[in-house]
């Protein structure tokens, strides 16, 4: 129903005393004019004053909906929601309560905002309601709050010379809000009829995704859009708005975001991408959900279906142009782009001839001119137009990017979930982390799809070598894909293309670089061209180079004067067959020792003949290098027939090298660079100082390829030997913390392991894994949030905070109750030890803190390790005087004002630790000598610069310990004032290398070990 016929029907004969009843009359007086009356202190159904109830308002409300209904004529929305209409109704006159204003202030907000602010008060009453009850909803709110600000006028409180004005104000706002909307024509329900049918099929009809060029039996080639779509990223460069004072002002940046939200901020995008990028999802991906959320009505609009027709059409035909079988009522598309609701997707600016593209371009702006208020995005590939081509209309540009390893991981997931083959999903995945050529090839969807069929096709394993991938991705980029696609016959045969490309890509090669000249590129095909037979014809050397660029999906312009290789897996394929084609075999063993050629190598194994392969191999053997010994070794995959001879020799070599069987041969091999991953057996078979060799050379690889090392680190997560399992938790920070922690951390059995977390990202993942007894937090972090990430806190048996000034209370680490083992490392704000008495620790390490004050209340303590400055004037004045220490370590700056005052009061203890920069008196040693049970002592090597001073006999000493030793010390005192010493450990300073021989001769009767730092 008309906004003006619902008014002339009801504006007097219910509208009216509604009003009336909503309001109380009469009221607080002549005083309005100096204190105006609020609303909620007016209306009659809150307050003292009340006489209705949210029940009788609701009641009017129907009454009024109710007469709607019931008056002559088509009725304004469908009966089944004349209750849920009621219900909203009310809620926004019962919203006249909750407004802060007082009724001289409604009249002169006026009733359009006036009604404006009870939707508002009242947000969500509508939801839910059809198109036609919210349009009847707003317009009988509307109507209401003319008569509402009418009843306000005709209040005797109002001033006269207000009223007056008022009055007549009101009135004309009326006759010409009347008058506006008799102007505003009422959605045709033809209209809304045909949008009901067309959104779902836009829905169902684009909610598939086609992976054009495969071949593959038993592999499908459409698959649900919900499971198969993947958000990818753009990016777009945008000028700085500028720069603080002295800072550099770059001319632009690089701004990243999802690829689905590029309409969100502005309404004309044209979105660049490479062939199999997912330019023609994204586009499907908008469509469907726009058609879903029914907020904008989609048109795709596929231009090499377009052009067929010749003429572009007019938005009347665009869905005839297309193939829909709905046909929308007259004037329909224009009335929807009229006001502003369509979102027009114009597919595949490169899939038309490049005379069409500037006839598109008038075509597109024309739309666009007579259409304002729509969203527009046209999808390109990459060298289609040239950057500006819609810069001046508004149009912002983004580029699609290639596919992260997260991305790579969740398509594969996705797909082998539609595929209903979740037994070759984890082979996959494996195989694409550890096989560097396979994980540059898995860089968009088209690639990813390709590599998945494959390899479901073949039971889970992919092809020998992988030449069968590439052959088949290459047939299905230069050939098939165009072809199913429906778009016209590619000028250049595979073969030809198949020729160029691949002297491009030995250029490349030879040349050490990715990137050429494009003036060189033209130069090589033109040298070729005569000898291209199906090239003849087609134009000069430019143009096929162009038509290489735009659809063989292979080559790019990253600039305006170069050309590059989307895939450099495909540069070092295509340049590996041209050189075995061509019998450059020595060419390519020459460049053996650049790791750069390491890719080419392997593929012209597999191009290679059998007799050249052994030939290639004996080079590489033959350099009698680690590096080329493990690259003939990933060769043999590749070499599907080869001298038998030759292969075991090969395998022979390499078998010396792997596995490493010690930490020193593991970082000998990981400096044979990434390909040691995927030759890097276990853990079957291995021993344990191998299973660590291989973990070793793992973790050394993670920061040159994290996904292949994350891969073989996994295989060894249930691996039983500390050293392994220590190796495992100390990588964490070489890898993303979420997928460490799922993929290894929790799996490791936690006996004797302690967990680092260093980030905020690893905190939050604590509280996922099951509980680790002992936790390490290095820098800074909130006390709050690290009890916070840790899931039960009784299971804490051991914390280490280093670095960390937020630490201030250290009594706010009771949480952990169960606390045995506290280190403070460089915390210099903490403070407060005595509240640490509630836990059961029996040993605590400070090295720098604030204040130790509190510490002598800690009895339960039986080891103390101290670097931190004392008060008073004995040790007694500030350690736990009630502990029964056996182990007692004190750093530098320690004992300046205690010295070893009082450190006999401790007979319990076995150990002692003395990193002192002062010098021992006669007094201090007299303290040590007198410990009775005293048996382990280490000494810092700053302490023999007096050569240990007055020193004492103690024959009950019998483990020495001397650290941060430089092998010039005079350390012979030792040998006669501790003669029961049965061991003796060195600790070299950092870097230093020294012949223990003296040592082991000084004490004959010890056991002499030298710790390398």
């Amino acid at each position: 129903m008309e906004p003006a016929v619902l008014g002339g029907k009801l504006a007097s004969s219910l509208v009216a005393p509604l009003v009336r009843k909503l309001f109380v009359t009469g009221g607080p007086g002549a005083g309005l004019v100096d204190r105006p009356v609020r609303l909620d202190r007016l209306v009659s159904f809150r307050g003292e004053r009340r006489t209705l109830g949210a029940r009788e308002v609701r009641l009017l409300a129907g009454k009024l909906v109710g007469a709607a209904l019931d008056s002559p004529g088509e009725p304004p929305f469908p009966r089944d929601e004349t209750e849920a209409v009621a219900d909203a109704l009310a809620a926004r006159l019962l919203a006249l309560g909750d407004l802060d204003m007082d009724d001289v202030q409604a009249v002169q907000l006026g009733h359009g905002e006036l009604a404006a602010r009870l939707r508002r008060q009242a947000a969500g009453a509508a939801d839910g309601l059809s198109t036609d009850a919210r349009h009847f909803l707003d317009s009988a709110t509307e109507w209401a709050c003319l008569h509402v600000l009418e009843f306000f006028t005709r209040r005797s409180t109002f001033v006269a010379r207000t009223l007056v004005a008022q009055t007549r104000g009101q009135a004309e706002l009326i006759a010409k809000v009347d008058e506006l909307i008799a102007r505003v024509p009422r959605p045709d329900a033809r209209d809304t009829a045909f949008e009901r049918r067309y959104l779902p099929y836009v829905a169902e009809q684009h909610n598939r995704i086609t992976i054009y060029g495969l071949d593959l039996r038993d592999s499908p080639d459409r698959w649900p859009l919900e499971v198969a779509y993947l958000s990818l990223e753009a990016t777009t460069e945008e000028e700085r708005t500028g720069a603080f004072p002295g800072e550099y002002a770059d001319p632009e940046r690089t701004v990243r975001l999802p690829a689905e939200t590029a309409l969100t901020a502005h309404d004309r995008v044209l979105l660049r991408g490479d062939a199999g990028s997912g330019k023609t999802t994204l586009v499907q991906w908008l469509a469907v959900t726009a058609a879903r959320e029914q907020d904008r009505i989609p048109y795709v609009l596929p231009l090499r279906t377009l052009t067929r027709a010749g003429a572009l059409p007019s938005p009347a035909a665009f869905l005839t142009a297309v193939g829909c079988p709905l046909t929308p009522p007259e004037g329909w598309a224009e009335r929807v782009l009229g006001a502003g609701r369509g979102l027009v997707l114009v597919d595949g600016l490169d899939e038309i001839p490049a005379a069409d593209r500037h006839r598109t371009r008038d075509w597109l702006l024309a739309l666009i001119r007579a259409f304002p208020g729509n969203r527009w995005l046209l999808t390109s590939r990459p060298t289609a137009v040239r950057p500006d081509w819609l810069a001046a209309e508004g149009f912002r540009e983004l580029s699609l990017t290639p596919m992260r390893e997260p991305d790579v991981a969740t398509f594969v997931r996705r797909w082998h979930a539609a595929a209903e083959a979740p037994e070759f999903e984890t082979r996959l995945l494996d195989s694409l982390r550890t096989k560097r050529d396979l994980a540059r090839l898995a860089t968009n969807p088209l690639m990813c799809g390709l590599i998945c069929a494959l390899h479901r096709e073949r039971r889970g394993y992919l092809p020998t070598g992988r030449k069968e991938l590439y052959d088949a991705a290459l047939t299905m980029l230069l050939a098939r894909r165009d072809r199913e696609r429906g778009m016209e016959a590619v000028h250049l045969s595979e073969e030809a293309q198949l020729e160029l490309l691949q002297r491009l890509a030995y250029a490349l090669v030879l040349s050490g670089r990715t990137e050429m000249a494009v003036e060189t590129a033209e130069s090589i095909v033109e040298r070729a061209l005569p000898s291209v037979a199906s090239a003849a014809g087609q134009g000069d050397a430019a143009t096929v180079l162009r038509a290489l660029v735009l659809r063989s999906g292979l080559l790019r312009r990253p600039g305006e004067d170069s050309l590059d290789f989307v895939h450099r897996t495909f540069q070092d394929y295509l340049g590996a067959r041209y050189a075995v084609e061509e019998g450059h075999l020595d060419v390519i063993a020459g460049r053996a020792g650049d790791t750069q050629w390491e890719d080419v190598i392997r593929m012209a194994v597999a191009h290679a003949r059998p007799g050249e392969r052994a030939v290639l191999l004996r080079r590489l053997l033959a350099e009698d290098t680690p590096r080329l010994t493990l690259l003939a070794l990933a060769c043999l995959e590749h070499a599907t027939a080869l001298d038998p001879a030759v292969r075991a020799e090969v395998e022979e070599r390499a078998g010396t090298l792997i596995p490493p069987g010690s930490k020193e041969d593991a970082k000998t091999l990981a400096e044979a660079g990434p390909l040691v991953l995927e030759l890097l057996p276990g853990p079957e078979g291995l021993t344990d100082a191998e299973a660590h060799g291989v973990t070793v050379t793992a973790s050394l690889l993670a920061g040159q390829e994290p996904s292949g090392a994350l891969a073989v680190l996994r295989r060894f997560r249930g691996h039983p030997d500390l050293d392994v399992r220590r190796q495992l938790v100390g990588t964490w920070d070489r890898f993303g913390a979420r997928e460490y922690a799922t993929e290894v951390l929790d799996h490791l059995d936690r006996p004797e392991l302690i967990l680092t977390c260093t980030t905020g990202a690893q905190r939050a993942e604590i509280t996922g894994m099951r509980p680790w007894h002992r936790l390490e937090f290095r820098g800074t972090h909130q006390v709050a949030d690290i009890i916070a990430s840790v899931a039960d806190p009784e299971a804490v048996e051991t914390l280490r905070l280093t670095g960390n000034p937020l630490l201030t209370d250290v009594g706010q680490l009771s949480a952990f109750r169960s606390l045995r083992r506290l280190e403070l490392e460089h915390c210099p704000a903490a403070r407060g030890f005595e509240a640490l008495t509630a836990l059961p620790l029996t040993n605590l390490v400070i090295f720098r803190v604030a204040d130790p004050t509190g510490l002598r209340e800690l009895d339960s303590l039986r080891r103390l390790t101290l670097a931190q400055a004392l008060p008073g004037t004995r040790l007694t004045d500030s350690l736990p005087v009630s502990a029964l220490l056996n182990f007692l370590a004190l750093g530098p700056k320690t004992t300046e004002t205690t010295g070893l005052r009082g450190l006999s009061h401790w007979s319990t203890l076995q150990d002692l630790s003395l990193t002192l920069n002062t010098p021992l008196t006669a007094e201090d040693w007299a303290e040590v000598g007198s410990l009775p049970l005293l048996t382990g002592l280490y000494l810092n090597a700053r302490l023999f610069a007096n050569r240990l001073g007055p020193l004492p006999v103690m024959p009950g000493i019998t483990h020495l310990g001397l650290a941060a030793v430089q092998g010039n010390e005079d350390v012979s005192a030792l040998r006669d004032r501790l003669p029961g010493l049965r061991s003796v450990l060195i600790q070299t300073a950092p870097g230093t290398r020294f012949d223990p021989a003296p040592y082991a001769a000084l004490f004959p009767d010890a056991e002499v070990t030298v710790d390398e730092r």
